[in-house]
């Protein structure tokens, strides 16, 4: 996942139900073997938004386990406000938006989204591990570190 940022918006993209993860969310998706996870995020971007990004910033990882079903999946989070292009007049994922990000919070965007979208702003990286029984729907354990965020800045 990169998020986009423009001054004092980002670029969020509302996700129609029928794709899955609907509500406002950040552009991301799948890495394709062999490329790595950074050149993922940024081709990501490219397919979802038009937009070239360039000197992407790693903000940290969003993890979540089943112990059901021995499923571990990673999500890798960055930001960049680095771009150019135009933005695609019909984006595959949904609707693109420049959206305040003092106003971000008050769109519907699924909860695991709106925990992690703060994060993107801090100083540092951060780390969040959820253990999720799917069978039960609830968290069993939970995790969330920041790295960062009291060094001075240089």
């Amino acid at each position: 996942m990169c998020m986009v940022q423009d001054g004092s918006k980002v670029l969020l993209m509302n996700r129609p139900d029928k794709l899955g993860f609907p509500g406002y969310i950040a552009p991301g998706g799948k890495v394709d073997f062999p490329e790595s996870i950074v050149n993922g995020a940024i081709r990501e971007v490219k397919e979802e938004t038009g937009l070239d990004v360039t000197d992407i910033t790693y903000k940290g990882l969003d993890e979540f386990c089943d112990p059901n079903t021995g499923l571990r999946y990673m999500v890798f989070n960055y930001l960049t406000t680095s771009f150019k292009g135009d933005i695609r007049k019909n984006p595959p994922e949904g609707e693109l938006v420049w959206v305040e990000i003092e106003e971000a919070l008050k769109l519907p965007m699924q909860d695991w989204f709106k925990r992690r979208f703060p994060l993107f702003f801090r100083r540092g990286t951060f780390e969040m591990s959820f253990i999720w029984d799917e069978r039960s729907n609830r968290t069993l354990q939970e995790t969330i570190k920041n790295y960062g965020e009291s060094a001075s800045g240089n």
